[in-house]
């Protein structure tokens, strides 16, 4: 039987790769204290739950202080989750905030071919990881112009859940936003709001 754990929050599912197989999705957020990385990842976690996925979401173990480096995970598999493990060879990569390239491998441990989500307004070309997709979305004008945040101090969480869900393929839309109501405590419909317009603007699909 599927589960979910929040907390750590623990949600399975299963992704369809090339050859049609069926594995586990890893996730791993980067964003900073503060920003909603954590609650991004329960979020994401929550949403792939309703789709009848097993799943897990925690945050990396520490003290979070506002501003300081913070990373979150999310596992998604159809079936049930027995491992209980940070994770260390992500499927995909989601940096909430630039300056963390700076001080930070994003990239550290993501599977060959993996997939990079960058809060930007860069076009993907710009980058250059070796052996990575990368796709941008300025998440911050987004999340800025739907009154989430400042310019100084945006929240972009759930707008980056949009991008996710056309970026990956495997949670859908109405369930994020579902899972938005849910785990959101302000701002439900501009939250929804920011999603879907990331979902509609994410460069690289």
């Amino acid at each position: 039987m599927n589960g979910f754990l929040i907390g750590t929050f623990i949600i399975s599912s299963y992704f369809i790769g090339m050859k049609g197989e069926i594995k586990m999705y890893e996730v791993r957020f980067h964003g900073r204290g503060g920003q909603g990385a954590v609650t991004a990842a329960n979020t994401l976690a929550d949403a792939a739950f309703r789709e009848d996925k097993d799943v897990q979401s925690f945050p990396m173990f520490g003290v979070e202080r506002r501003g300081a480096p913070v990373a979150a995970f999310a596992r998604i598999d159809e079936k049930e989750i027995d491992i209980k493990t940070q994770i260390y060879e992500p499927d995909i990569v989601i940096v909430l905030d630039m300056s963390l390239l700076d001080v930070v491998d994003v990239t550290d441990g993501l599977k060959k071919g993996g997939k990079i989500i960058l809060n930007t307004g860069k076009d993907p070309s710009e980058f250059d990881f070796s052996d990575a997709e990368v796709y941008t979305v300025n998440a911050t004008k987004i999340a800025v112009e739907n009154g989430l945040g400042t310019e100084t101090n945006p929240i972009v969480n759930t707008a980056i859940l949009g991008a996710y869900s056309r970026v990956a393929g495997n949670v859908k839309m109405e369930n994020i936003k579902k899972a938005i109501d849910n785990n959101v405590p302000v701002k439900h419909d501009e939250n929804k709001k920011a999603a879907e317009q990331a979902y509609e603007s994410v460069v690289g699909v």
